[in-house]
């Protein structure tokens, strides 16, 4: 099974999954390592059904929500029906729908480790963002569970933080940081036997 097709299934359960694996503390640092402010425009990538676009939103500003999975933006459009502040948009990591130089801020949370190419996705996150803008990621430390691959088919076992450093600013980026987000991550396998506890970094950088 593909990462597109575990997603695809799990959309429907996915809020409540979510809520078994990190808590809002995720959201609530990476909104503040970023610094949002009201009035701009934000991207949520590899957006699930809107943790992150949904703190942004309460915060005043407007999003573009990209997701490779068509199940989840439509659960995401039932969670935020009627609401004008958010424009979704299904697309992948190494071609995103979104023109030059159009956000302020890009926002990519639990999603690195499940792409293809990490460092291109950094890059074609930049890509994006307008001078002066932000891009801040959350993800994995490197770990060892193996089952978490099995499972929910995560291409990458996290990430070395020197290495999400060294894509940051080869992506152009200035001011590159990674920092512990100071939550961790828990999940346990299907059969029960297993139990993963990894570690959360937030990473930033400006363009």
């Amino acid at each position: 099974m593909k990462s597109k097709n575990y997603f695809d299934e799990v959309a429907p359960e996915w809020d409540r999954l979510r809520e078994s694996f990190f808590s809002k503390a995720v959201r609530d640092k990476a909104l503040s390592v970023a610094d949002v402010q009201t009035g701009h425009i934000a991207a949520d990538i590899g957006c699930g059904t809107g943790f992150i676009t949904e703190g942004l939103v309460q915060r005043g500003l407007k999003v573009i929500a990209v997701d490779g999975s068509e199940a989840m933006l439509s659960e995401m459009k039932q969670k935020f029906a009627g609401l004008d502040l958010i424009d979704y948009r299904l697309g992948e990591a190494g071609s995103l729908p979104i023109p030059d130089e159009t956000v302020d801020y890009a926002f990519a949370n639990m999603y690195l480790h499940h792409v293809e190419a990490p460092a291109e996705a950094i890059k074609e996150m930049a890509r994006i963002l307008k001078p002066g803008g932000m891009l801040v990621i959350t993800d994995l430390d490197e770990h060892n569970f193996e089952f978490l691959k099995r499972e929910h088919k995560d291409r990458w076992m996290g990430f070395s933080r020197g290495d999400i450093k060294k894509w940051l600013e080869g992506a152009g980026l200035r001011g590159a940081t990674v920092d512990c987000v100071g939550e961790n991550c828990c999940a346990s396998s299907s059969c029960g036997s297993e139990k993963a506890k990894i570690s959360i970094f937030v990473a930033s950088g400006k363009k």
